[in-house]
């Protein structure tokens, strides 16, 4: 079994990457990165389908040849508000420019090119609760099977109370 605990490799910039081949697993990827005001971030999706996630701050964004604006609202992930989301096929290129201080999540997964771009949220993720007392979570579905915006990608967001 592989090593699951995957510590960051910095404080800014691209702070995690996590690729199938070297988690052991066969689909899916998982990327954070940590900007200032004015770092930017780019990347291309390749093969893979890719949703941006903007866990705090907001960052301007141009992808799949558009320029989508600025994304994001919440400066906390605490703040337990829906994110800002963009969905994007394999085969296109992505670009940010960080407004704020902000937390960028990239989840990829094989893409067939089914979909076309486009934002997600915050309005229209479900918020759902699962378990009860210390082991309640409070789920954001971003992209789930209910919903047709991905070939093969599935992204939620978990918050777990104190106590």
């Amino acid at each position: 079994m592989p090593d699951l605990l995957c510590k960051p490799f910095g404080t800014h910039g691209k702070v995690h990457e996590i690729t199938p081949a070297r988690a052991g697993w066969r689909h899916v990827g998982f990327s954070l990165y940590r900007l200032r005001p004015g770092e930017t971030a780019a990347e291309a999706t390749g093969a893979r389908e890719v949703i941006l996630v903007m866990v705090e701050g907001k960052a301007a964004i141009t992808a799949a040849g558009r320029d989508w604006g600025t994304l994001g609202a919440r400066m906390n992930v605490f703040e337990k508000t829906p994110p800002h989301c963009l969905y994007l096929p394999n085969g296109t290129e992505w670009s940010l420019l960080a407004e704020t201080d902000c937390t960028v999540a990239v989840c990829s997964a094989p893409g067939r090119g089914g979909h076309a771009p486009r934002r997600i949220g915050p309005e229209g993720i479900t918020l759902t609760e699962r378990g009860r007392g210390t082991n309640t979570r409070h789920i954001n579905n971003i992209a789930m099977e209910a919903e047709d915006y991905c070939d093969s990608l599935l992204v939620t967001e978990v918050f777990t109370p104190a106590g």
